[in-house]
């Protein structure tokens, strides 16, 4: 059964978030969203919010959600206070929905999946990059 949209944890600490998946061998997947997009909405009800609940995987992924036009707080990978808003500016985030995985200290692990795409084909999208980006995690 898929989740509710709104159970994806929204951002909060994303050094201690990063280092807590990569302990786990997994990237952080964040989205990028805003609350009045239909497209973030129907990727976090039918693909993220899903994933974030199957322990079926083995371990749990850790995923998490940035507003795009959220002034929440925020402390970013290098320990410093931000918000959702200015982070996702400083991300260079211009079109919502954006999924993007990181290593430790916002290490970049595979090419972020911006715009819904083909739906049919969105969650191999998913499934690409996040082995993708739990291969180079493991790299030095």
């Amino acid at each position: 059964m898929a989740l509710d949209a709104s159970e994806l944890s929204r951002a909060a600490d994303l050094r201690a978030e990063a280092a807590a998946a990569a302990r786990t061998g997994q990237p952080l997947i964040v989205i990028y969203s805003r609350d009045d997009c239909r497209f973030c909405q129907t990727i976090k009800r039918e693909h993220l919010g899903p994933m974030a609940a199957d322990t079926q995987r083995g371990k749990r992924l850790m995923i998490r959600e940035i507003g795009q036009d959220r002034d929440t707080p925020l402390i970013d990978f290098q320990g410093r206070p931000t918000t959702h808003a200015a982070f996702a500016t400083r991300e260079k985030i211009k079109l919502v929905p954006v999924v993007a995985f990181y290593g430790p200290n916002g290490r970049k692990l595979a090419e972020p999946i911006v715009g819904a795409r083909l739906p049919d084909f969105y969650q191999s999208y998913l499934d690409d990059a996040i082995e993708q980006a739990s291969r180079k995690l493991k790299q030095p």
